[in-house]
């Protein structure tokens, strides 16, 4: 359940398209702590807030904050339009206490609404999917190495975080990006959607997507269970784009440099995507230059998939200097580029790959 505290800003930190980093002290001591503007107004020094401090005293993963649930000293403003469905009347994160309602980008108020109410469809728009967010900025490296002019839209799913401006690398991507739209219960993209198909609908139709990328918000959900890791999620999403016309890409989470068995090679989290959740078939990039030792961990693991899948080994040329000169940087599970070199490539030649099917 929630953990409470109240306490006052004694500094800002920081800020990130979205957030603000604040130090707050509290009767355990100095808290660091995120608010986001949009939902609770922003905080400055001196400020009482309240906090839900659940994650940061558990240590979970990316939870390493406190959370502002409220300024109760200096409510903000209600949003304008918001006595009717003019703004907007879509409700994220529903029934918590910090409920957004939002415009979703095909309801009847929406601009977009006459474009969406007849799309059916992505005209074989490449879409490229990933089961963690840190794959993100490599997959984006490749597009552009081969297509700098490309408009790429990010959909986020709402299998880690909700709010899209927790994701530091999103605000840092922002400028390369046509657009973020956040799908399902996530929330604070460019435009919002209530499911994977209207936000896919929506990267062809509203932001003119060449191509687009999929995965979920940063700090997933795992248990060490084969079925229990939000990522999995990204086989519906496989099955999404076929329904809609699109040519599904996946990018294989392959890594020598992590220390837990079940994610070397290729993780178990991929083989359960692609080979229990999807059921329509997915172009499967790897890196044509692996290690020979992690090559043939790869070839014998995907070896199971062939028969479903299209399994493509991609050339790896320029893709090294793309991944560098990433705008922001490249972290998975605390490694980088070079401790976890094949990860990072690998998500970069699904990007290659993708621009490869536009000239097809």
């Amino acid at each position: 359940m929630v953990r409470w505290r109240s306490g006052t800003v004694s500094r800002v930190r920081r800020e990130w398209r979205g957030a603000i980093e604040l130090e707050v002290t509290t009767a355990d001591g100095p808290l660091k702590a995120l608010a986001y503007p949009a939902l609770t107004g922003t905080p400055v020094a001196g400020d009482r807030v309240l906090l839900n401090v659940g994650a940061l005293i558990m240590g979970l993963g990316t939870g390493g904050y406190a959370l502002v649930v409220a300024l109760p000293d200096r409510l903000p403003p209600d949003p304008p339009g918001g006595e009717t469905r003019d703004a907007g009347h879509l409700v994220k994160a529903r029934y918590t206490p910090l409920q957004p309602i939002l415009l979703g980008v095909d309801e009847e108020a929406s601009p977009h609404h006459d474009v969406l109410r007849s799309a059916d469809g992505v005209d074989g728009m490449p879409v490229v999917l990933a089961d963690l967010h840190s794959a993100l900025p490599a997959i984006l490296a490749g597009i552009l190495a081969d297509r700098p002019g490309a408009r790429v839209a990010y959909v986020m799913t709402d299998g880690g975080a909700l709010p899209a401006w927790f994701s530091m690398t999103l605000s840092g991507l922002r400028d390369v990006l046509a657009g973020t739209i956040t799908a399902g219960q996530a929330f604070g993209g460019d435009l919002e959607a209530s499911t994977v198909h209207t936000a896919l609908l929506a990267a062809r139709h509203v932001l003119h997507a060449d191509v687009t990328i999929v995965t979920q918000g940063p700090g997933n959900l795992g248990t060490g269970t084969p079925w229990g890791f939000s990522g999995v999620a990204l086989g519906e999403a496989v099955n999404a784009t076929v329904t809609l016309g699109g040519r599904p890409i996946g990018s294989l989470r392959i890594s020598d440099g992590d220390a837990r068995p079940r994610h070397r090679g290729v993780s178990h989290h991929s083989l359960t995507a692609y080979g229990k959740v999807a059921l329509v078939p997915a172009d499967l990039p790897v890196p044509a230059d692996l290690p020979a030792g992690l090559a043939k961990e790869v070839t014998d693991a995907l070896a199971p998939l062939a028969t479903q899948h299209r399994i493509v080994e991609v050339p790896t040329h320029g893709l090294d200097a793309a991944l560098a000169a990433s705008p922001v940087k490249l972290s998975t599970m605390g490694r980088g580029l070079a401790q976890d070199h094949a990860y990072f490539m690998t998500a970069a030649v699904a990007g290659r790959h993708a621009v490869a099917l536009l000239d097809a």
